[in-house]
């Protein structure tokens, strides 16, 4: 997906936010500020957002000194879900269609995502999940590769969606890999992230090798891009990597995502808000097996 010019205010946004969360003064926020629109004016937009991102969060991580500014919000979103998360399991195990259950309150999830600025309430969110019908929802197709498939690549997103990510790989049952960050950027999830959610109980924790705020495949490791290419079913999480990864049409991938912004809904077709979980021309095409 390429970048747009709504996403260039969303980036100043988010460097406004970290300088001021790191207590920057304001001339060193300034000085960050000019250094990325710098770099932005000269940023090809057919490039992909969580490519900008990545510079962006180089020049930020200089200017303000810390390598994980969200550390203690990460910490404390995966608290906030693990508090309900026993009573997630039980909504799960309930309900008349556990698997897509899971996945509905997997997607509700992905609202715990510090790079915006809006809001969100994260209780709200699960119940509405439950009563609301997603714009697009490729449940069968993704039902279809659970069944056939004898692992996953589960690619994450954010701190805080894990615990909603450990319980959806728990209902899909298959020898799973989950895949974090290869260093902290904004509040997506690292290593130290899942297993504070204890996605090492049921999945393999891997890195991708990217300093991205998305699955930028030429700056992942070899080994990420082995299991990439090699898996049979690939869950996607959040919109960065939605950008990132919507144009390999070839891999058999469902992305899980709220659209959280007028970009990422316009690119999908559906509304801000909406729920989606959208499979990639092979994950609904059976014939390419």
């Amino acid at each position: 997906m390429r970048t747009y010019l709504d996403c260039i205010p969303c980036f100043m946004g988010q460097a406004l936010r970290i300088c001021r969360m790191a207590g920057c003064d304001e001339a060193d926020i300034k000085g960050a500020m000019d250094e990325i629109s710098v770099f932005l004016r000269d940023f090809p937009l057919d490039r992909t957002p969580p490519e900008a991102g990545m510079h962006v969060h180089r020049i930020l991580k200089r200017h303000t000194g810390q390598e994980d500014p969200y550390r203690d919000i990460k910490r404390k979103s995966t608290e906030k879900a693990l508090s309900i998360y026993p009573r997630l399991v039980k909504t799960v195990e309930t309900s008349p269609d556990p698997l897509l259950t899971a996945v509905r309150l997997a997607i509700a999830s992905n609202v715990i995502d510090h790079g915006t600025a809006k809001a969100y309430d994260i209780d709200r969110e699960v119940a509405e999940a439950l009563d609301t019908e997603p714009a697009i929802f490729d449940g069968e197709a993704l039902r279809a590769r659970v069944d056939g498939a004898d692992r996953i690549l589960y690619i994450g997103d954010n701190a805080g969606e894990t615990v909603f990510d450990r319980l959806l790989i728990e209902q899909i049952g298959k020898p799973a890999v989950f895949v974090v960050r290869g260093v902290p950027v904004i509040n997506d999830a690292t290593r130290e992230d899942a297993l504070q959610a204890g996605l090492e109980k049921v999945a393999d924790i891997v890195s991708s090798g990217t300093e991205a705020p998305g699955t930028v495949l030429g700056t992942c490791s070899r080994e990420f891009l082995d299991l990439f290419y090699g898996s049979p079913l690939i869950i996607s999480k959040g919109q960065g990597n939605y950008e990132a990864l919507s144009e390999q049409q070839d891999r058999p991938m469902f992305f899980l995502l709220k659209a959280k912004c007028n970009v990422i809904a316009g690119h999908l077709g559906v509304n801000v808000g909406d729920m989606v979980l959208k499979g990639t021309d092979a994950a609904k095409d059976r014939t390419r097996d």
